[in-house]
C-alpha cells in the first residue's frame, strides 16, 4: 500500500454520504487538466469521478491565455462558445523600448487551418468555471474537500484512500487513476516518480488591477536592460493582469503581502512612470520552477498538466500543454475501460506526450532566460540589438508563420508514435500519420460548417476522399464491425452525393495536400490526430490496422 499510517473506514452508506464507489478512473485534481480529462472520460462513456482536496475552486489565477489548438479540442465538448464570449480576442503585441512602439501581428499568417486564429485571454479561474458548469451539467460535479491519501495498486484495479473535510476516510476503487494534482503532486509521490529540475532565482508579482497609459486590445510588454514587463488584457475580473521581475537585490520573502505602490513601483522602472495603476482586486509574489516527471505512468497511474511539468508562463503553454494532455489521455483510457482498444493503446500516452512536456520545458527555459538575464551581453541584446533587428524578423513570413503555428500548439505532431501509421505510396504532400488534421469550411448533410465540427462525435473518423468510387462492400463491413467507434465520411469536391461532405472551397483537399483525381484514407484520432494514412480505395490494410488497436468488439452500452 503507498500512503501513510492512518486507518481506513470504509463508511459505505452511512448519513456521512461518503459512498465506497466502483468506477473507471478517479482524476484527483480539479485544475483546467482535471476539469478537462474528467469532461473528455463522460464524453467518451466512462465512468470518472473527480476529486480535489480544496474545499472551494479558486477565483485568482496564474495562467490566463487560451492558444487555438486549445479552442479546438475543446470545442467538442462544446465549451469554446462560452469560453470565447468570456474572453479577450487578441491578435496584437506592443512591444515597449523607450519611447518607441513596435507594434507586432499575432496569428494573422500560418492559421488559415483554424477557426480560432488568436489568443484568447481569459482568467483560469474563469476557464475552470467554464469547464465545471459542463461537468456539473453532465452529472459529474467536484467532490471538494476530498483527498487523496493512499494507493493500493492491485492487478486490475486500484483501492484509492479518499480523506474527506469531516476526516472521514473512503475507499475508492477505479480501473486507473490520474493525478492533474500540481505541481506537489500525491499521486506523483504516491507512484514514486521522480520530479527532476530546479526553481528560478527571480521573485515575480502578478496582478489583476486597472491601468491607465495603454492601449486596450492589446498585449503589452516593455522591454528593458532589466528585463521585461508584461500587461494582458483581460475581460474579467480586472481590464489587466500584470506580470514583472522583482529585482535580484528585493529580499522580500516571496509570501509577504504586495501592496499597490511595490507595483507601481515596479511598473514605473520599466515605464518611466507612464503609468498609473490602480484598483487592484488580486496580487501576489511567486516562484517559477522548471521540472518534469521522470515518467508519465506508473502501472495503473498516469500524470497530466502540472503533475508531469512546470515551467515558466512564456509563451502561455503551461495551462494548454495540461488539457491537451488530457484531452490525449482521455479517450484512449475510455476505450480501454470499455474493452473496445487493446490496452496497448495505453502506453502511447508517455510515448507521445512526455516529448512535448520536454519541448516545452526547454522552449520556455530559453525564453525566460532571454526575457530575465542579468548577463551583461544579454542586458545589452534586449536594450539595444532587440529593437534594431525586431521590425526585419517580422518581415520574415515563413519564419513568423513557423513561430506562431509552434506557440499556438497547432504544429504538434505525434509521427513517432506506434498508433501512427503510413502506409508505402502515401500522398506525398500533406499532412502525414501523427499531425492534427488540418481544419477547412465543408457543407454536407449536418450543420457543422467545418471539418473538425464534421468530426466532433466522440468516435475516429474514416474520411474517404476522392471522386473514385469506393468498394461499398468493404466500407459496409468496416461501419458494421466498428459501429460506435469508427464514423464514415466521404470527402469530396462533388456535390452531387447529399451524404457526402462537399469541399466547396477546395480547401479541405488542398490541406491534404490532395488534387482533383487523387484518393485517400484518413483515419483521425478522437483527438484530431491523424491515425492512418494511405493511398487509393482498398481497405485492407485500414482493417489490419483497425483489428490491432480496436479488436473487433462492439463498445459496451
Amino acid at each position: 500500500m503507498r500512503g501513510g499510517n492512518d486507518s481506513v473506514v470504509d463508511v459505505g452508506n452511512d448519513d456521512l454520504g461518503h459512498v465506497g464507489s466502483d468506477i473507471d478512473v478517479l482524476v484527483v485534481g480539479a485544475g483546467p487538466t482535471g476539469l478537462a480529462l474528467a469532461a473528455q472520460l463522460r464524453a467518451f462513456g466512462a465512468r470518472v469521478r473527480i476529486i480535489d482536496r480544496q474545499v472551494d475552486r479558486v477565483h485568482e489565477s496564474r495562467a490566463l491565455a487560451i492558444q487555438p489548438r486549445t479552442l479546438e479540442v475543446l470545442d467538442g465538448l462544446g465549451v469554446t462558445p462560452e469560453l470565447i464570449r468570456r474572453g479577450n480576442q487578441t491578435v496584437r503585441l506592443q512591444m515597449h523600448f523607450n519611447d518607441r512602439i513596435l507594434p507586432v501581428p499575432l496569428f494573422d499568417i500560418g492559421t488559415t487551418d483554424t477557426a480560432y486564429p488568436y489568443l484568447l485571454f481569459l482568467s483560469q479561474a474563469e476557464t475552470e468555471r467554464v469547464l465545471g458548469e459542463h461537468l456539473d451539467a453532465a452529472g459529474i460535479p467536484v467532490q471538494r474537500g476530498a483527498a487523496l491519501t493512499a494507493l493500493d495498486e492491485a492487478e486490475d484495479t486500484v483501492v484509492c484512500t479518499v480523506r474527506h473535510a469531516d476526516r472521514q476516510d473512503e475507499q475508492v476503487r477505479a480501473s486507473y487513476v490520474v493525478g492533474c494534482d500540481g505541481a506537489h503532486s500525491t499521486v506523483r509521490r504516491l507512484a514514486d516518480i521522480a520530479f527532476r529540475g530546479a526553481v528560478y532565482p527571480q521573485t515575480f508579482v502578478l496582478a489583476d488591477l486597472e491601468v491607465d497609459g495603454i492601449e486596450p486590445g492589446a498585449a503589452h510588454v516593455f522591454v528593458s536592460p532589466r528585463g521585461m514587463l508584461f500587461f494582458f488584457p483581460l475581460a474579467a475580473p480586472a481590464s489587466w493582469r500584470m506580470l514583472a521581475m522583482r529585482p535580484r537585490t528585493d529580499s522580500s520573502p516571496p509570501d509577504q503581502q504586495v501592496t499597490l505602490d511595490q507595483v507601481q513601483a515596479l511598473s514605473d522602472t520599466y515605464t518611466a512612470g507612464r503609468l498609473r495603476l490602480y484598483d487592484p482586486l488580486w496580487m501576489t509574489n511567486f516562484r517559477l520552477h522548471n521540472r518534469g516527471a521522470a515518467r508519465y505512468r506508473s502501472g495503473r497511474l498516469f500524470l497530466a498538466g502540472d503533475a508531469a511539468h512546470i515551467h515558466s508562463p512564456a509563451g502561455a503553454q503551461g495551462m494548454n500543454t495540461g488539457i491537451q494532455d488530457a484531452v490525449n489521455l482521455g479517450w484512449k483510457l475510455a476505450f480501454v475501460v470499455r474493452g473496445v482498444a487493446t490496452p496497448g493503446l495505453l502506453d502511447t500516452y508517455e510515448t507521445e506526450r512526455a516529448p512535448v512536456g520536454r519541448a516545452v520545458l526547454r522552449f520556455t527555459d530559453r525564453a525566460f532566460t532571454v526575457a530575465t538575464s542579468t548577463n551583461p551581453i544579454l542586458r545589452q541584446l534586449r536594450a539595444r540589438l532587440v529593437p534594431r533587428i525586431a521590425p526585419l524578423a517580422l518581415r520574415i513570413k515563413p519564419a513568423r508563420a513557423y513561430g506562431f503555428r509552434a506557440i499556438s500548439q497547432l504544429a504538434i505532431h505525434y509521427r513517432r508514435s506506434a498508433a501512427s501509421t503510413d502506409q508505402p505510396g502515401a500522398p506525398r504532400r500533406g499532412p502525414r500519420a501523427g499531425d492534427r488534421l488540418p481544419d477547412a469550411p465543408v457543407t454536407g448533410n449536418t450543420r457543422a460548417n467545418t471539418l473538425h465540427r464534421a468530426l466532433a462525435t466522440p468516435t475516429f473518423h474514416l474520411l474517404l476522399c476522392g471522386p473514385d468510387p469506393w468498394p461499398m462492400t468493404g466500407v459496409t463491413d468496416l461501419i458494421n464491425r466498428y459501429r460506435g467507434l469508427v464514423t464514415t465520411h466521404f470527402l469530396t469536391h462533388d456535390n452531387s452525393d447529399p451524404a457526402a461532405l462537399h469541399d466547396h472551397t477546395g480547401q479541405a483537399l488542398r490541406n491534404l495536400g490532395l488534387d482533383n483525381g487523387d484518393n485517400a484514407q484518413y483515419l483521425v484520432r478522437p483527438d484530431g490526430h491523424i491515425a492512418y494514412r494511405s493511398s487509393g480505395t482498398d481497405l485492407t490494410r485500414l482493417h489490419r490496422y483497425l483489428a490491432q488497436w480496436l479488436g473487433t468488439q462492439s463498445p459496451t452500452p
